[in-house]
C-alpha cells in the first residue's frame, strides 16, 4: 500500500489519498504512514489527533492558530461527507485571501494537508460527519484565531446556504480586520 499525493494551486496544500485493500468484507488502509509520506515529500511529525462529530448543516471555521503556535493539519472525514475549505492568510502570496474547497468523505478517503498559514473550515453535507485531523503542534487556546466564514472578500461558494454556527464563528473577524492586525504574523509562520 502507498499514498498518492496531489498538489493544489496553493503552496504547501496537498491532497493525500492512501491506497486501500478492498474485498467483500470492506477495506483496510494505512491512514497515515510516516515513511511513505516522507517518500512523497511530506516530512512531518504529528503530536495531537483531534476528532469532531457534527450534524448536517453545521459549519465549523474558519479557524487557525497564530504564529506563536503554528499547526500543520492533516484532515480527513471518516464518517459521512464534508465540504472542506482553506483560506490563504500569507500576505504577499499570489493566493492571499483566496480559498480552496474539496469534498472529503468516508467513501473517497481523501485527506487535506493544511500548512499553518491557512485558515480552515468545513460544512457537513451528510446527516452526520466525523472529522479527524492530525496536528504538528498542540492546541494553544491563547493562539486561537478565526476568520468570518461568509466574508464577501473571500466569497466561498458554500453548498449549505444557512449553516448552523457557533457564537464564536458568528462573530469572527473579516479578512479586512485580519489585514489591520499584522501581529498575527502568519505570512512568516514556520511551515
Amino acid at each position: 500500500m502507498d499514498v498518492t499525493v496531489s498538489k493544489t494551486d496553493f503552496e504547501g496544500v496537498l491532497v493525500l489519498r492512501p491506497d486501500a485493500f478492498e474485498d467483500d468484507r470492506g477495506f483496510f488502509m494505512e491512514s497515515y504512514h510516516q515513511q511513505k509520506a516522507r517518500r512523497q515529500g511530506v516530512d512531518l511529525t504529528f503530536v495531537q489527533d483531534n476528532h469532531s462529530r457534527s450534524r448536517q448543516g453545521v459549519l465549523r471555521g474558519f479557524h487557525y492558530q497564530d504564529s506563536t503556535a503554528p499547526q500543520t493539519r492533516l484532515v480527513r472525514c471518516t464518517v459521512g461527507e464534508i465540504f472542506d475549505v482553506i483560506v490563504d492568510l500569507q500576505m504577499g502570496s499570489p493566493t492571499f485571501g483566496k480559498y480552496f474547497g474539496i469534498r472529503l468523505s468516508a467513501e473517497n478517503r481523501q485527506q487535506l494537508l493544511i500548512p499553518p498559514q491557512f485558515a480552515h473550515g468545513f460544512v457537513v453535507l451528510s446527516p452526520v460527519a466525523e472529522v479527524q485531523y492530525k496536528c504538528t503542534a498542540h492546541h494553544v487556546p491563547a493562539a486561537e484565531r478565526s476568520l468570518a466564514w461568509n466574508d464577501p472578500d473571500i466569497a466561498v461558494a458554500w453548498p449549505v446556504p444557512e449553516p448552523f454556527l457557533s457564537e464564536r464563528d458568528k462573530a469572527a473577524p473579516s479578512l479586512k480586520d485580519y489585514l489591520k492586525q499584522p501581529a498575527f504574523g502568519l505570512a512568516n509562520a514556520a511551515k
